[in-house]
């Protein structure tokens, strides 16, 4: 058991199998050196062992908060999932914002770990440090919003209307590998197909009720200080300021326009790094203006509301409203987050710049509870698939651009309807090898590519190829100083340096992943504010090289579990077409023309920073860190060669 503050020091582990539902403390050491949420998270899956089937009922799906979840401390509303994921078949981790975190920790719990398959739907109801499992075969087949809409009118208790839902679609039903959960307000755990393992085990969805009653700081006065520190910087932030930082006018989608500008917007599934450029170089085709689907645009012409998270001053979520005409019908849709990454994949990178019906598309993926990063990125591959042959044999085919195509094919690969909406659903790895259509990824160990393009982007290239869960722009945010200037300008096209920065970010992403506190922080606090609140709530008295050793301990356990399944450094890659040498690279153009991601000098800066040895975790490293080796890497620090090479 653990005596740390902010802990509630109840685990539920729930035998879906069995129906049964027992409860555990934290394990105080564990607590200590992995801080909780995506670290925590990660010990429990890692010790369930890497060689189990992702969508097998020996898979761990485990929902965690931190010892800051739920607090004072400014966006602390978030909630980590973790698990083994069906779609890279590394460990991940996908957190949402929301309620459903602070809920979880009011409610009594730090985490719930569900093993197992129901023999019939279920749902799990979360409250008053008790977790009971209800059937849920009438909500089988039911989108997300109904879903949530009938769990909050079904599930009773003492605290009302206080409830969130975290609820799979047909996606996650039919094992769509990049299916996701979706919470109370379209807030989703997205990447990595954590949707996918709730539908092979038959949970439907996790209901949590509770009161309100935030931790106490075990130390208040650090905890307050470090609180106002955060405050103050989060007011005085040009990305933060609430009502006055771009975060906060105009959500995560200020950066539109910037990225753009700066030509880091693949566009045509990565073949340009702008729509302008994409518009010089095929003039004959139709031209898109990625301004169509900014901040900007939206905040002047669609914005209804600014809805927020648990203790957030910011208040980034851009809740829209438009009508849409599709298929013969006029659409009012009304939904919330109106966010970067998906306006970019199911906009530019498809050759779709409708405003409007980017919305439609991103309140469909919430509703069938898929991805919208990793569909809209398998909507410009299957693009580019038809414009090569690659899609001949099948009887549809989808156009660039084609937006009503476009809203048919993702419900077609929730329900994995037709012979190519089942190819799709597989993800851009199995959909490649499927197709022989090798030259159309944009992915990493299977996980799609985000929007920024590695040949303008350079720190973005080696965070790509060496995330943990695949290709990510969380793991490692280099954006912040490439693009923001945060906690410092660095050339976007310069590599050199690039790993360290990078490695750097990653630690601290897991710090903040762990505690768990949302990461546009990172945007206006630093270490010293994290310390202050960290110590401040859980009476311990950390310094600044213990909690970066944390944070690395973490990443080092995520990168040792990937090994022990199989991974070293050939799947640290990028898509041929970013990279020097590679024969089908495509050079950027415009502001950074002729450049291409020097991958191979990054990971050599990026290894020898991290100690490890081709991408592999050496037991020594393991051993310095505190991890427990287990069946180690069979690689030492004196370079060796993994033992079964």
């Amino acid at each position: 058991m653990t005596d740390l503050g902010g802990f509630q020091d109840r685990v539920a582990r729930i035998d879906l199998g069995a129906g049964d539902v027992g409860y555990e403390s934290i394990d105080d050491e564990d607590a200590r050196k992995y801080i909780g949420a995506r670290g925590l998270g990660v010990k429990y899956v890692f010790d369930n062992g890497p060689d189990v089937e992702p969508l097998g009922e020996e898979n761990l799906l485990a929902f965690m908060n931190g010892p800051l979840t739920g607090t004072q401390t400014p966006m602390s509303g978030r909630i980590a999932v973790v698990t083994k994921s069906p779609l890279t078949d590394t460990v991940t981790d996908s957190h949402h914002g929301g309620w459903s975190g602070a809920r979880l920790k009011w409610a009594g719990f730090d985490g719930l770990l569900f093993e197992g398959k129901a023999d019939e739907p279920v749902y799990a109801v979360v409250e008053d440090g008790e977790v009971e499992l209800r059937d849920a075969s009438h909500l089988w087949g039911e989108g997300i919003h109904d879903t949530i809409d009938t769990l909050e009118e079904e599930v009773d208790g003492a605290y009302g209307k206080n409830l969130s839902a975290m609820a799979i679609g047909p996606g996650g039903e039919n094992q769509v590998r990049y299916a996701c959960i979706i919470n109370e307000d379209d807030r989703a755990s997205g990447r990595g197909g954590t949707g996918a393992v709730m539908g092979s085990k038959n949970l439907k969805a996790v209901v949590v009720k509770s009161g309100t009653e935030m931790p106490k700081p075990t130390d208040r006065e650090t905890f307050m200080e470090g609180h106002k520190a955060a405050m103050q910087a989060i007011q005085e932030s040009d990305v933060t300021a609430p009502n006055e930082g771009g975060l906060s006018v105009y959500g995560t989608n200020v950066l539109m326009n910037l990225t753009e500008e700066m030509d880091g917007l693949p566009t045509r599934n990565g073949r340009f790094t702008s729509t302008s450029m994409e518009a010089e170089e095929e003039p004959d085709e139709p031209n898109i203006d990625s301004e169509n689907v900014s901040g900007e645009n939206v905040e002047e012409n669609i914005l209804v509301n600014d809805p927020t998270c648990h203790s957030c001053p910011v208040a980034c979520k851009k809740e829209v409203e438009v009508d849409v005409h599709h298929k013969g019908q006029d659409l009012n849709i009304r939904m919330e987050s109106y966010e970067y990454e998906s306006a970019w994949a199911l906009g530019p990178n498809s050759m779709n710049d409708d405003r409007d019906k980017v919305a439609l598309l991103m309140d469909r993926c919430n509703d069938y509870g898929i991805d919208t990063i990793d569909s809209g990125n398998m909507l410009a591959f299957a693009m580019e698939a038809a414009e090569k042959g690659y899609l001949d044999a099948f009887d549809e085919t989808l156009d660039w651009g084609d937006v009503d195509a476009m809203v048919e094919m993702l419900e077609k690969i929730a329900y994995r309807d037709t012979e190519l909406a089942d190819v799709l659903a597989e993800g851009q790895k199995r959909a490649a090898a499927e197709l022989d259509a090798h030259d159309c990824r944009l992915d990493v160990k299977g996980q799609s590519i985000a929007a920024y393009d590695p040949r303008g982007l350079k720190g973005m290239g080696i965070g790509y190829a060496t995330s943990n869960r695949g290709a990510c722009h969380l793991r490692g945010y280099t954006p912040a100083a490439e693009i923001l200037g945060i906690p410092e300008k660095v050339d976007p096209t310069e590599w050199e340096g690039k790993g360290e920065l990078t490695a750097t970010f990653q630690d601290l992403h897991a710090i903040s992943d762990s505690f768990d506190i949302c990461k546009f922080n990172a945007f206006a606090e630093g270490i010293e504010e994290y310390i202050d609140q960290y110590n401040g709530m859980t009476g311990r008295s950390v310094g600044e090289e213990e909690l970066m050793e944390a944070g690395e301990r973490v990443y080092n356990l995520e990168r040792y579990y990937n090994n022990l399944a199989g991974f070293d450094g050939e799947d640290d890659s990028l898509p041929d077409r970013f990279v020097e040498g590679a024969e089908d690279a495509v050079p950027a153009g415009g502001g950074i023309e002729g450049e291409l991601c020097e991958l191979d000098a990054m990971k050599e800066e990026y290894y020898e920073h991290r100690g490890w040895v081709d991408g592999v975790v050496p037991d020594e490293k393991l051993d310095d860190l505190g991890i427990e080796i287990g069946p180690g890497t069979g690689v030492s620090a004196g370079g060796a060669a993994p033992a079964d090479d």
